[in-house]
């Protein structure tokens, strides 16, 4: 098993700056408490306080699985404060394609050299 990376970029909505903020303190107390295979999870804001970038780094798609559905109950109150997309990074197993699919974020996989 191989781990997955993944980069999200989200533009928070007009207004919506403490909601995201208290929205996004409920996603990593999740990682913290719930996760059991979640190895990072960095969030960073722009200066402006109007973007946020998401680092994520799962053990393997198992993890990354178990972590969708401990966020599965917050998932609406982010679409309601932010939107965005992503990008994840792994093997394209067909477990990580199914986990990905109808989301907005897009699969980059391993480049071995020539």
């Amino acid at each position: 098993m191989s781990e997955i990376y993944g980069i999200a970029r989200l533009k928070i909505a007009d207004g919506k700056l403490e909601e995201f903020k208290r929205v996004a303190s409920q996603f990593m107390q999740v990682v913290r408490t719930k996760d059991t295979g979640t190895l990072q999870y960095e969030l960073y804001l722009n200066d402006t306080q109007t973007e946020c970038l998401v680092f994520e780094r799962y053990r393997d798609v198992q993890a990354l699985l178990e972590h969708q559905t401990n966020i599965g109950g917050l998932m609406r109150a982010l679409v309601e404060t932010s939107s965005g997309s992503g990008v994840a990074c792994g093997e394209a197993t067909p477990e990580l394609l199914a986990a990905l699919e109808g989301s907005p974020v897009q699969l980059f996989t391993p480049f071995r050299g020539l």
